[in-house]
Formats: C-alpha cells, structure tokens, sequence
C-alpha cells in the first residue's frame, strides 16, 4: 500500500464544499479542514503509486476552487 498526504489551497469560502467533494474519492481515506498555509489536509491510499498521483493530478487539481496542492509520499 502507498500512502501520502496532500495539502489543498482553495479559494476563499471553497474549504467545506471542497473537503466534502475530495472525502468521496475512491483513494482518500479522509480529509479534513485546516488552519495555516493551505486549507485542507487529506490522507489517501492506494495499491499502486500512480493510482495516489492520478487522485491528486486529475481528481483533487480539477476541482473548482482548488488553488495549489502539495503531495507527501509516505516512505514506511
């Protein structure tokens, strides 16, 4: 299994929407709204590296309101 976290800047007043919207994505375990630098931290897992890029690169990125990410792949 491969796990990272991913850091979401959105626009302003898109956290909850957008936290709800990356909650139902098949490789985020959870997802949760945050204070500092960027506006929601999500957990994801997947059999494959590739599957986590494309959660962020295609589903999270897309997403109306997402301003920047930032992926953190776990090493254990």
């Amino acid at each position: 299994m491969v796990r990272a976290f991913i850091t979401v800047k959105t626009a302003a007043g898109k956290s909850a929407d957008l936290q709800n919207r990356i909650r139902e994505m098949d490789a985020v375990l959870d997802a949760n709204v945050v204070a500092g630098q960027y506006d929601i931290i999500v957990e994801a897992e997947s059999e494959e590296v590739y599957d986590v890029i494309h959660t962020v690169a295609t589903d999270v990125r897309e997403l109306d309101g997402v301003v920047d990410t930032r992926t953190y792949i776990c090493l254990e």
